[in-house]
Formats: structure tokens, C-alpha cells, sequence
């Protein structure tokens, strides 16, 4: 069954009895631009091999080739027979390969949070133990990995129970992504959970480069919460001088990093050496925890940007030129084309996304696009 989001319409399907509804609030800016329009592709994703299973599933990237790499985690599987932590499949949904865990010489994350293939086909892994509370103990996940696509291990960078926080140039502290720069074969880690701070490293040494925080700012260390996430700080017309959790960051194609600052609901921009340029909010005051990461469009201009919201259960769709939301589509549910707690989203070259859902939605689903409209 393929349903397609229009502007906004508001589609009910019946189907075994019980109701599907999709929704789609998406709009045009004001401008009178268009927007890009998407249907559910209720084949993805394609079936495991061997009986394996799902764990939750926490993050999806796209190579160059059009692979789609899956990280979930193993742990939280209600099956015995789950399938290795990384999963990939080609553009026309066959499996690939599959692989991960823990092994001899690096430190596997308790809890795996994201994955990235660079332009050199080299496989970036983040976790973020214990904050997910797929493991039951409290090791920390100070660590970022790196493979080639068969799962050799190439590097680690910092280690298991070693950060000493925002000053520290060696250790990561859970952080939640990575994203190569080719141009400056640069790694930006979104440095995220533990620590406040965009830190960016060498790709191929994991040498430290330099870091950076909110607007600039030097960050600081702030306590860890021992129980549920706090609500957002109360509102000021800028937001809060610090990263929230700096959940997303990606380079665009002119050289500016946008960085997700999921919990203060907004997408700061800077240039490759920390500098503030400017920001925008996404669902500010309809959101407690929207953008979870930044995905450009694939024009050449990149002139959108798509942003999984974790709270609300939707992707937004901002205008990358001026920040500004323009439309959405989806909304909160467990139907599908709906979302609970969509946690990232890619994109392939021909503009198609793919979103994970923690628990509880724990689940894949890929939309197609359909043009602009």
C-alpha cells in the first residue's frame, strides 16, 4: 500500500479493520515557493537474512553508492537471533553485508547511537551509553570508531571511561554524530550527549583540530541527569548561551556547518572554524525535542533542509537559505508514515529518505519523493 502525502490533506485508510491516517501539514513558504512531496514506501525495509531480527534501530546514513547502512542495537533485540549491529542493503533494497559488536582492540559502545560512511567508504560508529539504557551498566561510551566497510577495524579515538569533559582533546563523550568534510578531510563530531561542544578532529589521525560551542562560545561541562531529560530551559529570544545536546551537524556544499541542537529546538550555522553566522528554530513552541540532525536536499543549491523531530512526530522542512520552517509532514502515532520518536533521517541521491524510530516505535520506514509541488 503507498499513500502520498499532499499539501495539506488529510488522508484515512481502512484497511483489516483498522484505521491508517496520514497526514500531511506541509505548505507553501511564503514566498509562494514549492516544497518537496513524499510517499510512503511500505516495502522498506527489505527483509533480514538468516531469521535475523531487529534491535531498536538508532541511525541510518547513505553512501556515495547509494547503500543504506542501518545501526541498531543488538541488546535491546526481544529475540535471541538479532542481527549484527550494522546492516546494510543496496539502492534496490538487496542485502549486503552484515557486521559489529564487540571484538579485539577497540572499545564497542554499550549503546550504539550513529553511523556515517565518508567519501572514502571508511564507517564512522558512535554511542552513548548510558544515557539510552540499552546496557545496565554504567560504562560510558567516551569513544568514536572507524572501519572500513567490511568491518575492519581502522580506528579508535579516545576511549571507554576517559573523558574529562569539553577540555579534553582526546576523548569524545557520547556524542551522537559524525560528519566528514571531504574538502579538508576534516571529521565534525556532534560532541553531544556528555560534552556541549562541536569538536572537530583529523579523519584520518583523529588528531584534535579545534571545538567550539553554542554561538561560539566555550563550552561548559554541565551535570549528567540520572533520571528523564529535563525540559528545555525557559525561552529567551535567542535560546540558552550553551548546546542543549548537539544531537546533528552536518558541512554543506558551500562550507557552512549547521549544527541540530535538538533540545533547544534550533539549528545553529557557523563557518569550518567555529564562527557564528546565524540560527533558527524548528517547532520552538510546539516541540520539546525537534531536529534531530540536519539532511540537506540534493539540488545544488542544497535549498532544503529535512529535520526528524523527536517530540512531535514529524519532518520539518526548513528553508536552508533563511531558516525558516516551511511546511511537514507526519505526525505522532504508531500508524505508518507516522512517527514515534523518529531519532535521525538520511537521504539518497534521488532524494528519498529513510528515518529510525527508537523505542517505542522501533521501526524503519523509507519515503519516496515525488517532486515539488
Amino acid at each position: 500500500m503507498r499513500r502520498l502525502f499532499s499539501v495539506l490533506a488529510v488522508l484515512a485508510v481502512v484497511t483489516g479493520g483498522s484505521a491508517l491516517i496520514d497526514r500531511s501539514v506541509v505548505g507553501l513558504s511564503a514566498q509562494g515557493g514549492k516544497v518537496p512531496q513524499y510517499e510512503l514506501d511500505s516495502s522498506w525495509p527489505p527483509k533480514l537474512p538468516n531469521n535475523w531480527v531487529w534491535g531498536v534501530p538508532t541511525w541510518v546514513t547513505v553512501d556515495k553508492h547509494d547503500n543504506v547502512w542501518v545501526l541498531h542495537r543488538p541488546r535491546t533485540a526481544m529475540d535471541a537471533n538479532a542481527a549484527p549491529s550494522v546492516v546494510v542493503f543496496d539502492k534496490g533494497g538487496k542485502f549486503v553485508r552484515a557486521w559489529g559488536g564487540p571484538g579485539q582492540g577497540f572499545d564497542w559502545p554499550d549503546t550504539e547511537h550513529a553511523i556515517y560512511v565518508d567519501h572514502e567508504d571508511n564507517v564512522w560508529i558512535t554511542g552513548i551509553n548510558p544515557r539510552a539504557g540499552a546496557d545496565v551498566s554504567k560504562r560510558i561510551d567516551d569513544m568514536l570508531l572507524k572501519f572500513n566497510k567490511e568491518g575492519k577495524f581502522l580506528l579508535q579515538v579516545g576511549g571507554r571511561d576517559s573523558s574529562q569533559g569539553n577540555k579534553d582533546v582526546k576523548n569524545a563523550h557520547q556524542s551522537a554524530e559524525i560528519f566528514v568534510h571531504a574538502k579538508t578531510n576534516e571529521a565534525f563530531v556532534a560532541d553531544g550527549y556528555g560534552n556541549r561542544r562541536v569538536w572537530v578532529i583529523d579523519n584520518k589521525t583523529g588528531a584534535h583540530k579545534r571545538q567550539w560551542g553554542a554561538f561560539g562560545n566555550t563550552p561548559i561541562d554541565v551535570p549528567q541527569p540520572s533520571g528523564p531529560a529535563a525540559p528545555p530551559p525557559p525561552d529567551t529570544p535567542n535560546g540558552p548561551d550553551q548546546f542543549g545536546i548537539v544531537h546533528g551537524m552536518k558541512v554543506s556544499t558551500d562550507g557552512m556547518v549547521y549544527v541540530a541542537d535538538r533540545g533547544n529546538r534550533r539549528i545553529q550555522v557557523f563557518d569550518l572554524n567555529g564562527k557564528y553566522l546565524t540560527q533558527g528554530f524548528v517547532n520552538r513552541t510546539t516541540s520539546n525535542s525537534s531536529c534531530g540532525t540536519v539532511v540537506f536536499s540534493h539540488d545544488k543549491a542544497q535549498q532544503f533542509i529535512f529535520c526528524p523531530d523527536f517530540n512531535k512526530g514529524e519532518i520539518a522542512i526548513v528553508d536552508r537559505k533563511t531558516l525558516q520552517t516551511i511546511g511537514a509532514f507526519g505526525s505522532r502515532g504508531a500508524a505508518p508514515g507516522q512517527f514515534q520518536n523518529l531519532h535521525s533521517l538520511t537521504i539518497d541521491s534521488k532524494g528519498n529518505l529513510y528515518g529510525p524510530e527508537v523505542a517505542p516505535g522501533r521501526r524503519l520506514q523509507k519515503f519516496s519523493y515525488k517532486g515539488l509541488k
